[in-house]
């Protein structure tokens, strides 16, 4: 399928590696020009660097922390330089520290709540008035599947990402008439050094091991294996693209089967 992504400028934030480099990655072999930004310079330079190598595209590497809106302001600018405009954000900011309720402190919650939701707000709200002159765009959320089955020792993610959907719903409905299309994306488990972290994570605190924990986690899986990030980015660049023309308010589990909610 062509995505008609050929010449659009997609803005990917935290792209130096996992979800978001796997997405970028994606978007550039569809013709896309990328982007990318991370808080680390050589990382991302790097990142860009092998993109652009890859496929031919324009990988342009700006360092951000995505936690700090003057920063924001520096990506959305930086695009509007190079390419002269904007036509897709994949907001992606990492996830929250693992842990239950009684192991954090408030601190951890104001933390984890700048990460997860205020940076994916103040992302678009730096697009959104370029896509409204443009009278079109695209913005995808990356989530969880935390988001429709809470996951035990991650309550930083289960709560804090649902709010992050209430914003892509209600953003969809509102932009909607303006050809503005709103949309999340929740894997489940992927092979990224996220997942490596929680499962280092799950196995101290059962005092177990590793390979023990992601054995009971592929256990669960209906595909009965953990999923790889190319699998991820496939439908990232698609919902992305113009191809997803009519699909707009969604958040499409990625996760081999594993939410077992029915809606």
């Amino acid at each position: 399928m062509d995505l008609n992504l050929n010449g659009h400028c997609a803005i990917v934030t935290a792209a130096s590696r996992g979800l978001g480099y796997a997405t970028a990655l994606e978007l550039a072999r569809e013709g896309a020009n990328v982007v990318l930004c991370s808080r680390s310079q050589g990382a991302i330079g790097d990142a860009a660097k092998r993109i652009a190598a890859e496929t031919g595209a324009e990988a342009l590497a700006v360092t951000a922390d995505v936690t700090d809106s003057g920063a924001i302001a520096a990506v959305r600018d930086a695009a509007l330089a190079r390419f002269g405009r904007i036509d897709a954000l994949y907001i992606n900011a990492g996830g929250p520290r693992p842990g239950n309720f009684i192991d954090l402190t408030p601190a951890d919650w104001e933390t984890a709540s700048q990460l997860t939701i205020q940076s994916a707000v103040e992302l678009a709200y730096a697009v959104v008035p370029t896509m409204r002159e443009q009278k079109s765009g695209a913005i995808l959320a990356n989530t969880s599947i935390t988001v429709r089955h809470p996951l035990d020792n991650l309550i930083l993610s289960n709560s804090l990402r649902l709010a992050v959907i209430g914003l892509v719903k209600s953003m969809s409905i509102e932009l909607g008439p303006e050809n503005i299309r709103v949309n999340a994306i929740a894997p489940g488990w992927t092979q990224t050094e996220r997942v490596d972290q929680l499962l280092a994570s799950r196995a101290e605190k059962a005092g177990s091991t590793v390979e023990t924990i992601a054995a009971q986690i592929t256990d669960e899986i209906p595909m009965r294996r953990i999923g790889q990030p190319e699998e991820y980015a496939r439908v990232a660049a698609f919902l992305l693209s113009p191809a997803a023309s009519y699909v707009t308010g969604v958040t499409l589990a990625v996760d081999g089967g594993r939410t077992r909610a029915v809606l």
